[in-house]
């Protein structure tokens, strides 16, 4: 906007569009007096998303003002909504003094509130991490970098594919993403609803170099082992610089940056995470999920390191080992429930210390922080029982800080309140001077007791009553009906409808010095609250390394309470290629099943490498497969399993194709889905990955998708030599391990009893006999006649579909040809076609019927 176009506005309106001009994508929330608010388009934009009424203020430049408002008291839930809208919100706040301003009062934007880099308690989900994350492309790979301001936690990668980019955009779910103008490939910015578009010269990577050092206070990145990774480098500076612009403060708790290397986690691509249900269901919710029979964690940051533990399972066998030995020394003793209850008062020290580096903690932060360094010493005698190598670490990162312990014991009361706007935050005895300043201010209330009284008996006045409010400051009233006793030096104030009010100089001077004193203690609280911070932020390395650390041992004391909760065992890692697995259950399924759950063994070798798993649907041949896997990650976080034992080999992918679902908004159809995740395995895949088969092939022709599965089993076995899991209908694959080494048919077993079937749950060796499907179609509730009818055309299918091809000579294999969709009718078919019981007489009639059923018996 022109100067000229400025100056046809009121003085205020001016201030907030010169503000507005520096945040055109945020909502300015404007501060007037206890409320907060927006004009013109922001007004009307708020309304609709918040549900508030949209009025109009006066009018500036000749028109009138849209405007809505919220009380400044109730912010944060407004804010909390918006957050979850993916809205940026910018604070403006008065920073004048209105005494001393010439016009508006002076105001500034004080903080930006995004969905990303919010740190107020009320604005984040406790048991989730919160990050903001970059993304950057060029001909060789991306850049992605994620921070989550909430811990400090900032960390880099850089993924060589798309797949491996969607990847960990799923891992991740970053809640605002920031990527360039010229940003290629915008399918990947639906993950997140705060995505962000940013200048391109805030990726530069130069600058990003000095944005970085200047944060860690380096000369260079090499000790952090990111100097080369350019990619990844240019995304972390965007992110940092974004960080330092909504929060206007420094940011003292992000010290370092990490390189997530890819051969260090065991992969899982964004298919895997949603198959397995992790942390989130197929229905988008997040029950019924591995996080939700997991986690019974008692700190809302063990929750969260449990949920990042199980999307990243670790290659390395020396941690997992290291936590499997904690945990069982957890059980040997028995102390998890013990240790567990001494964590609970710790909290979540976490983002409390975040908020501390950010120099935005409040009063209830620091009590708790105070409660959570009280539980250190009560924490290391718990360590001390257990004696063990794997405890040393944390026993070490959780020393006592008496000092620190102390100074808040001194510094702050009991039960603070919320802010420390109105004082009353710094304890008795802390400092001497705020405690001479507050006996004067609450010798106020005896003062005026006494005055009261003398001044009732000295006149006679019954009615007569010191008080206060803000408006008028100290008076003394007096009932209209005694008004006639009031002395000449009594000075009108204020009249009500049946009383006036006074003021005497002495009443006077003592306000002048109670309100004084007032201020000043409340100026001096401040001040020693701000100096708080100072004694704080030297120790906040410390303080950090002690928060991973309690959060770790709530994870390991939560897996110990599960393992012992649902009989989960300890698994053993080897170095030798397999997955051999007695008594296996799904980790979920046995948790919502209302009948026992029927457990299942699998041996997975180089010389058996793959099943072929046949059997009726519902038969529990997807659950199988899926309790595979997730028995497989869990030891790769190194906690126990539910299974009688497990070894299990090395892992490096976890893959799988299961289930079918349409990607309409991309184009692809359930088929393209399905061949797309076939694909990236069958490109990805190696000797030492995991790989679950469901179903390849289901939607399209039956030649089409026989010759597909048939295909890809061959690749898997053959060429690649994966660990396979493979279900199928087709039973034509049943053939394969007569053909290759190193297949095997497996089946889940099912009994009919005339129309009925029963599932037995357990997993035989050998191929199923057939696949009970119009029996599962009746459970489902398909009408008889409809079963009856399909029973028919099935033998019409058998019989007439089934032909011998000589296939590959040196098998002598037989393969069916494909099955028409709709079959030649036959000769009953026609002869029935043939009549016309309209034209027939009953003579013919019966004739035709006793040629019926000759023609039946003689097929």
């Amino acid at each position: 906007m022109t100067v000229q176009a400025l100056e046809k506005h009121t003085p205020m309106m001016q201030q907030y569009l010169k503000l507005k001009a520096q945040h055109p994508e945020e909502l300015l929330f404007y501060r007037m007096g206890d409320f907060y608010e927006l004009f013109y388009d922001d007004a009307k934009r708020a309304s609709q998303l918040l549900d508030i009424s949209l009025t109009k203020r006066g009018s500036s430049n000749g028109e009138p003002i849209p405007m809505a408002g919220v009380p400044y008291h109730a912010v944060e839930g407004y804010l909390a909504k918006l957050v979850q809208l993916g809205e940026p919100v910018a604070i403006c706040e008065q920073i004048g003094d209105p005494a001393t301003s010439k016009g508006p009062v002076e105001r500034q934007v004080v903080r930006i509130v995004t969905p990303g880099t919010v740190s107020d308690e009320a604005l984040l989900s406790e048991r989730v991490d919160n990050l903001v994350a970059a993304i950057i492309a060029d001909d060789t790979g991306f850049g992605f970098a994620t921070l989550d301001i909430t811990s400090g936690r900032f960390v880099l990668s850089e993924p060589q594919t798309l797949e491996q980019m969607q990847a960990e955009l799923q891992r991740t779910q970053p809640a605002e993403l920031l990527y360039p103008e010229d940003f290629a490939y915008s399918d990947l910015l639906s993950v997140s609803k705060g995505a962000r578009r940013r200048p391109i010269w805030e990726f530069d990577l130069d600058t990003a170099r000095s944005q970085l050092t200047a944060q860690f206070g380096t000369r260079d990145l090499i000790g952090f082992g990111v100097e080369d990774c350019a990619r990844g480098l240019s995304a972390a500076g965007c992110l940092l610089q974004y960080a330092k612009d909504t929060q206007r403060t420094a940011l003292p708790h992000i010290r370092a940056i990490i390189k997530e290397q890819q051969d260090s986690a065991v992969v899982l691509d964004a298919a895997t995470r949603r198959n397995l249900e992790i942390t989130q269901n197929l229905a988008g919710g997040h029950d019924n999920t591995l996080a939700d029979v997991l986690d019974r964690t008692t700190t809302p940051m063990g929750s969260r390191l449990l949920k990042r533990w199980l999307h990243q399972p670790l290659r390395d066998r020396s941690v997992l080992n290291q936590r499997l030995d904690a945990i069982e020394t957890l059980l040997d003793t028995g102390l998890y429930s013990d240790l567990a209850a001494e964590l609970k008062p710790v909290g979540d020290i976490e983002r409390v210390l975040a908020r501390l580096a950010m120099r935005s903690a409040r009063p209830r932060d620091m009590a708790r922080l105070r409660t959570a360094l009280a539980q250190l010493p009560a924490i290391q005698s718990q360590l001390s029982e257990l004696n063990h190598s794997a405890f040393a670490h944390y026993a070490k990162a959780t020393q006592p800080m008496p000092e620190l312990t102390d100074l808040l014991t001194r510094a702050i009361v009991d039960n603070p309140p919320v802010v420390i706007r109105d004082g009353g935050v710094i304890a008795p005895g802390y400092h001497a001077e705020l405690d001479e300043w507050r006996e004067l201010s609450d010798g106020a209330s005896r003062y005026l007791e006494e005055l009261e009284q003398r001044e009732r008996d000295k006149y006679g006045i019954d009615t007569l009553k010191v008080g206060y409010n803000q408006v008028h400051g100290f008076y003394i009233q007096i009932s209209r009906a005694q008004s006639d006793r009031v002395p000449a030096h009594y000075i009108r104030r204020q009249t009500l409808k049946n009383a006036e009010r006074y003021i005497i100089a002495e009443l006077k001077e003592h306000e002048d010095k109670v309100l004084s004193s007032k201020s000043t203690a409340l100026a001096l609280e401040k001040r020693l609250w701000e100096e708080l911070f100072d004694l704080l932020l030297p120790h906040l390395a410390q303080l950090q390394g002690a928060a991973e650390a309690l959060s770790a041992l709530d994870v390991l004391c939560n897996l110990a309470e599960r393992a012992d909760t649902l009989n989960y065992h300890r698994p053993k890692l080897s170095d030798q290629a397999g997955v051999e697995i007695e008594a296996g259950r799904h980790p979920v399924v046995e948790q919502v099943m209302t009948d026992p759950f029927i457990p299942n063994p699998i041996s997975l070798r180089p010389e058996r490498r793959m099943l072929i798993i046949t059997g009726p649907n519902m038969g529990g041949k997807s659950t199988y497969m899926r309790q595979t896997a997730l028995i497989a990650l869990l030891a790769h976080i190194g906690a126990y399993v539910p299974a009688d034992s497990a070894v299990i080999g090395p892992v490096d992918r976890i893959f799988t194709r299961i289930g079918a679902s349409d990607d309409l908004a991309s184009g692809r159809s359930t088929f393209m889905v399905e061949m797309t995740e076939t694909a990236n395995i069958l490109h990805n895949a190696t000797a030492h990955s995991l790989v679950l088969m469901d179903e390849i092939g289901r939607g399209t022709s039956t030649y089409d998708g026989l010759s597909l599965a048939w295909a890809s089993a061959e690749w898997l076995a053959e060429k690649i030599q994966a660990m396979t899991l493979f279900a199928t209908h087709y039973f034509e694959l049943t053939e394969l391990p007569g053909q290759m080494d190193g297949l095997v048919n497996v089946h889940l077993d099912a009994v009919e009893h005339g129309d009925e079937i029963a599932f037995m749950h357990a997993v035989q060796e050998g191929a199923a006999s057939k696949s009970y499907g119009l029996a599962v179609a009746g459970l489902a509730g398909v009408p008889k006649p409809v079963i009856r009818r399909a029973k028919h055309k099935l033998a019409q299918l058998e019989q007439s579909g089934q032909q011998k091809v000589t296939g590959d000579t040196s098998h002598n294999q037989a393969v069916p040809t494909q099955l028409p969709l709709l079959p030649e009718p036959s000769e009953l078919d026609q002869a029935v076609d043939a009549l016309n019981p309209d034209e027939m007489t009953p003579r013919q009639a019966l004739d035709a019927l006793y040629a019926l059923k000759a023609l039946q018996q003689s097929r």
